[in-house]
């Protein structure tokens, strides 16, 4: 027997009953559905998050302070308070370095008359701007005789004015930061981000005012601590001549030898963190996903299992007239493909129009973007079908070893 013409039987024999192989494929088109869904969903935050990361450059470096350890009990990087806005003054002029921009940070209640939002507080120099790769909006930024004087001024990032302002212009309006008036003085354009990278829900004052009234009591050997020093430099490549040149100053001036009190992290590293961070949560929920698709494939063997037995009669006949039984077997196993590989294709336009319909779906300030890979819809349909062919495989060999004689006899 033809490939040809099993193919013709078994849609002969899949359109006979035709609700039944449609409740079949059911199960496969809800799996591969939610498959490319959840797929789509992670990928597409991964391509969000690796956005956002990049747009501030590649060529950044952060120094944060080191671990504390407390009653035998290592902690978290950046517990210990071991940088001072004095390092960063230290590495200014060092070779290949275009910006330092040490910061500090806080988290604050803000309040302009009846709004109010919560959001994460910068302490900063006017060279975070460049180095960040920051752009204002409108107004003015932070000034160097804003740092001198300690002004009580803030800049908004555009989330914030929204919430708190809404269409109306913040310049020169006083908001209130855990009960203190700042003035603002500009407003920074609009980025967008997820979660904690949302860098629209951040408002800027300059770093002295942040220690004296925001942040108090951050003290290292005599120096005003800062939670992160920012480091510009002139071109990515040299990251590893520099990151040498940074510790053997930060070495020097805090007197450690053999283990830093610091740590000092790429944008490139971060990336790859968060690139780590997202592939495990994509391969997560694609993997959820897919017991759908193997519940689908138990489906398929039930169904497949009653039609041998509806069934055993013709599978008699057809061995008494001379078919093999390979060919019986190839009979039930395109079936059960056609089943399994038809679910695929319509799950794959469903989870398809699914990402689609929920693409740009607004949660809280998280935007939530999808993105159907060609890869995640190669591996639905190979994976459809190998579930057909596994599923099917034992049916049709129980209908291909059906013994001529009794299955005649059967009624």
């Amino acid at each position: 027997m033809t490939f040809f013409e099993s193919l013709r039987i078994a849609l002969r024999s899949l359109s006979a009953n035709k609700l039944r192989a449609s409740l079949t494929m059911l199960g496969i088109i809800i799996g591969v559905m939610a498959v490319i869904a959840m797929l789509s969903i992670g990928r597409g935050a991964q391509v969000a998050i690796t956005s956002q990361i990049t747009s501030i450059g590649t060529n950044l470096l952060y120094i944060r302070p080191g671990s504390t350890r407390e009653a035998g009990v290592q902690t978290a990087q950046g517990s210990a308070a071991t940088l001072t806005l004095e390092d960063a003054e230290a590495l200014i002029g060092l070779p290949n370095i275009v910006g330092v921009a040490p910061q500090v940070e806080s988290f604050g209640q803000l309040a302009y008359l009846g709004n109010n939002t919560n959001g994460r507080v910068l302490g900063i120099t006017p060279e975070y701007l460049d180095a960040m790769n920051t752009t204002l909006a409108t107004g003015e930024f932070i000034s160097d005789a804003n740092v001198t004087t300690r002004a009580a001024v803030i800049v908004l990032g555009a989330g914030v004015a929204t919430t708190l302002f809404d269409t109306a212009d913040p310049i020169g309006q006083m908001v209130r930061v855990n009960n203190q008036n700042f003035r603002v003085i500009g407003v920074m354009e609009a980025k967008g981000g997820t979660g904690f990278m949302n860098v629209d829900s951040q408002v800027y004052v300059p770093l002295t005012t942040a220690l004296s009234r925001l942040n108090r009591g951050g003290q290292f050997r005599g120096g005003n601590s800062v939670s992160v020093i920012n480091v510009k430099i002139t071109d990515a490549s040299l990251q590893d001549a520099v990151v040498q040149d940074i510790s053997n100053v930060l070495r020097e001036r805090h007197r450690v030898q053999f283990q830093d009190d610091f740590s000092i992290q790429s944008q490139q590293d971060i990336l790859n963190t968060a690139n780590q961070v997202t592939g495990t949560l994509t391969i997560f929920l694609g993997g959820v996903a897919a017991i759908s698709l193997i519940v689908g494939g138990i489906g398929i063997m039930n169904i497949m299992l009653v039609s041998v037995t509806e069934r055993t009669r013709e599978i008699g006949i057809r061995k008494a007239i001379g078919a093999r039984k390979s060919d019986i077997m190839v009979q039930f196993l395109t079936e059960a493909v056609i089943l399994s590989f038809s679910g695929g294709i319509l799950g794959i336009l469903f989870g398809a129009l699914i990402a689609r319909l929920i693409s740009g779906f607004q949660m809280g300030t998280t935007t939530l973007n999808t993105v159907v890979d060609l890869d995640a819809v190669l591996l639905a349909v190979i994976f459809s079908a190998g579930v057909g062919l596994f599923f099917g495989s034992y049916p049709a060999n129980r209908a291909a070893s059906l013994h001529p004689i009794d299955a005649l006899r059967y009624e």
